[in-house]
């Protein structure tokens, strides 16, 4: 039996924002785009299956930003449910689109035309252990264990979550700061990455020096990046790819900010803010314009919680309100569940991918997120499980991967099912 939870009427102010922000508006609660869903998943409704990676690395402790700016809101619980709900808070289809009608999320087995596919995968680091253990075994060993899978897509993007410069000054009022070489690079293109997001807690961790330095050694390996830039029309702008003849619009956003000067401005180095989504919300809805595929990666939540809360849902509706695709989310270290939303898809969190060990064995189970896509914006979306070792993600075996892709399924709220294959189906 499910629990479903509402925040109350009165409820305004959903989030914090970062330390010494004082102007700046959370958002997307006054915006019409953005209407707060009833549903959240409940904590108790399966217990957490752990799984037991290989090999053994000894942990360290996770990294975590400081402060962390996002907080929950208050909420009071809602009357238990028989059975999954078949409606929104406003009496409507919880996944009808605005036009009317039922909206089944995936490709649809009819679907006439070319398709794409695309690879998203979670947080890398080049930096602290993960930058010893790549200095000695080579950058390409954080690679070896995919056998080429990002070279057999038509897209692949991942959340770069070091900056990569020689120089910069160290942010010194962090817990974590990381740096990374920019040889790192080179491994990560020839594994066939296309795009990296920067909207996130640690691209200014070496200043406005080391986030510039990033964007030239970005540059110069024609490697395109989204949601950070030397100011904010390059932070909030889409970066656009064509293949197959379908154009794909990327576009990337963070409300995990340590401090509100990481913020882009007119003539100000930083990351794309999602604390007043105004501005993302009018990116997106210009590369609807532009692009047969819209997808949004995003930084939020909280770091190491399974379930995801009411402003990442919030958000996650007010990005396809305005026109993207699909949503892959970002942050938390922990793999979160799937909803299913207007025939689209919001992936609440990838987890970690290239990153460090740290004693939550929660934080070592990960996934890359495969979605074939069509023209008209249909996706399907399947997981292939993985671990996330030192340094290297590795496929999991048959079983761990079966108790992963159960995992997640119960962090869906009923929303999903999936199946063996790690394909993704909407409950109905």
């Amino acid at each position: 039996m499910l629990t479903f939870y509402f925040i109350s009427d009165n409820e305004k102010s959903i989030s914090a924002p970062p330390p010494g922000e004082e102007a700046v508006q959370p958002s997307p609660e006054n915006t019409p785009q953005a209407t707060l869903a009833a549903v959240m998943p409940t904590p108790e409704a399966e217990p957490t299956a752990v799984i037991t990676p290989s090999p053994a690395v000894t942990p360290e402790p996770e990294p975590s930003p400081t402060p962390e700016p996002v907080m929950s809101p208050e909420m009071t619980a809602a009357p238990e449910a028989t059975e999954a709900p078949d409606e929104d808070e406003a009496g409507g289809k919880a996944d009808s689109p605005a036009s009317g009608g039922s909206a089944v999320s995936g490709l649809p087995e009819d679907a006439s035309g070319e398709t794409i596919k695309l690879n998203f995968a979670g947080d890398v680091i080049f930096a602290g252990r993960v930058g010893e253990l790549l200095q000695k075994n080579g950058y390409a060993y954080s690679y070896a264990a995919l056998d080429g899978m990002f070279k057999k897509d038509d897209l692949t993007v991942v959340n770069l979550e070091t900056p990569i410069t020689t120089g910069g000054v160290g942010a010194a009022d962090k817990q974590f700061v990381f740096k990374g070489a920019p040889e790192a690079l080179d491994a990560l293109k020839a594994a066939g990455v296309d795009a990296v997001n920067l909207a996130n807690n640690h691209t200014l961790d070496q200043g406005e020096e080391g986030l510039l330095d990033t964007l030239d050694h970005l540059s110069k390996r024609s490697i395109p990046y989204v949601g950070a830039g030397s100011d904010s029309k390059e932070a909030y702008s889409a970066q656009y790819f064509e293949r197959k003849g379908i154009k794909i619009a990327l576009l990337g956003f963070t409300r995990v900010m340590p401090k509100s000067d990481w913020m882009a401005g007119a003539k100000k180095p930083g990351v794309a803010s999602v604390y007043d989504s105004a501005e993302a919300l009018k990116a997106i809805t210009a590369a609807r314009k532009k692009a047969d595929l819209v997808v949004v990666v995003v930084h939020w939540g909280k770091e190491r919680v399974e379930q995801y809360d009411a402003i990442q849902q919030a958000l996650g509706h007010s990005f396809i309100d305005a026109g993207a695709d699909l949503v892959m989310g970002g942050h938390p270290h922990v793999l979160q569940g799937i909803e299913p939303y207007k025939g689209k898809w919001i992936a609440y969190s990838t987890g970690n991918f290239i990153f460090t060990r740290s004693t939550n064995p929660a934080t070592w189970e990960t996934a890359v997120f495969q979605a074939e896509c069509s023209a008209k914006g249909q996706c399907s979306l399947q997981l292939s499980p993985m671990y996330a070792e030192l340094g290297q993600p590795v496929p999991m075996n048959e079983a761990d991967g079966q108790l992963l892709l159960n995992k997640v399924e119960s962090l869906s709220a009923g929303r999903v099912k999936i199946n063996n294959d790690g394909t993704v189906m909407q409950v109905r």
